[in-house]
């Protein structure tokens, strides 16, 4: 452990048991079958880019991957939408971030623009032409809002950050550790940034551990970083310089393939919370799932040591079960956990299925 990360933490790091604890898990989810999907592609709705000579149909091929927040009483969607543009493969279009509302939760009203959108700005290179992808959103203190997404020019994707008062005036700021370690972690391929927070009544709100930020990132495995500002970040190295990884593959499990981040971490009574989405390998994976399928799964964390695993589930608790969740970009089924919400008394789980549509889920704790 590098002398930096020892004095983050205060703590020695552990080896994390293989069992898992039902009580600590968020669940079980229910589909609700008369609203899923709730977001599908929309053909009619135009945008005229700065970037092009021409409108486009900006979520006319699909619309997916979304994050979510409680604002004024509505949840509020940030869904990723692709045109159909560019080459009929999945990375091969350009993607915006669309915002829809909802005061129920599952029935959304959409705005006819995107909100965010690669643009002739600064970070113009980083995002064109694929665009700005998968977010993830959590609330500053001061009610303000902090998105995690990423950037997509086609050659390397980056984790960036933008913020906003209002969920639709956005400021960019570029990738999320270009200012950090001398910028050696600049042209990392990074992606799906979870920043750590907690539950203030229907708030998701970024919270501090041991003075600093955190956020759990990345695929194929999960690493972490640290922040003072929520938008300058630092990944976290061991003596060697190498990335620590705080989540890996397993050999037999549903996440055997890949491990990759999902919604912002929660801190809960007994740890933090983190779902983290899962790929089954054909060749040593799970014989029960389909090979290369993505599930759901969840991990816990210590809470004054965000890096210290105490329990993870070994079963998934999301999977593709409905003909929408496997059909799309992504026949193989995915069920892609972003969004996670507390809202009236329940947990409101939002995903994407297939590369292709948003699906919803609903978790009421109470018994």
């Amino acid at each position: 452990m590098s002398d930096r990360l020892a004095a983050l933490l205060g703590l020695a790091l552990l080896v994390a048991p293989r069992a898992a604890q039902r009580a600590w898990m968020f669940g079980p989810f229910e589909k609700p079958v008369a609203v899923n999907p709730i977001i599908t592609p929309n053909p009619t709705s135009q945008f005229r880019p700065s970037m092009s000579d021409s409108a486009v149909h900006w979520e006319g091929y699909a619309t997916f991957n979304p994050a979510a927040v409680v604002k004024d009483g509505k949840v509020y969607l940030l869904y990723r939408a692709e045109d159909a543009t560019g080459e009929m493969r999945i990375g091969g279009h350009t993607s915006r971030l669309g915002l829809a509302e909802s005061r129920d939760g599952l029935r959304f009203t959409r705005r006819s623009a995107p909100v965010l959108y690669p643009d002739r700005d600064a970070q113009a290179r980083y995002e064109w032409p694929g665009g700005v992808e998968d977010p993830r959103i959590v609330e500053r203190e001061d009610g303000g809002y902090v998105l995690t997404y990423t950037q997509w020019n086609r050659d390397i994707p980056r984790l960036a950050i933008a913020t906003s008062p209002d969920l639709i005036n956005w400021t960019k700021h570029g990738p999320a550790f270009a200012n950090t370690l001398g910028g050696k972690h600049r042209n990392l391929e990074s992606k799906s940034g979870a920043i750590l927070s907690r539950v203030t009544g229907n708030r998701v709100i970024a919270a501090r551990v041991n003075g600093k930020y955190w956020m759990y990132f990345n695929v194929p495995d999960i690493l972490i970083a640290t922040s003072d500002d929520l938008v300058d970040w630092t990944p976290l190295e061991d003596g060697d310089g190498r990335l620590v990884k705080v989540l890996s593959p397993r050999p037999g499990y549903f996440d055997s393939w890949l491990v990759e981040a999902g919604p912002p971490a929660i801190i809960t009574e007994r740890g933090i919370l983190v779902m983290y989405n899962a790929g089954n390998s054909g060749q040593y994976g799970d014989p029960g799932l389909p090979p290369r399928v993505y599930t759901g799964g969840q991990a816990l964390f210590d809470p004054r040591n965000p890096l210290k695993l105490i329990a993870r589930s070994d079963a998934p608790f999301i999977r593709p079960t409905e003909a929408y969740e496997r059909t799309g970009q992504y026949p193989e089924g995915t069920t892609f956990v972003e969004g996670l919400v507390p809202f009236n008394g329940r947990w409101y789980l939002y995903y994407g299925t297939a590369d292709s549509r948003v699906g919803v889920a609903v978790w009421d704790p109470k018994p």
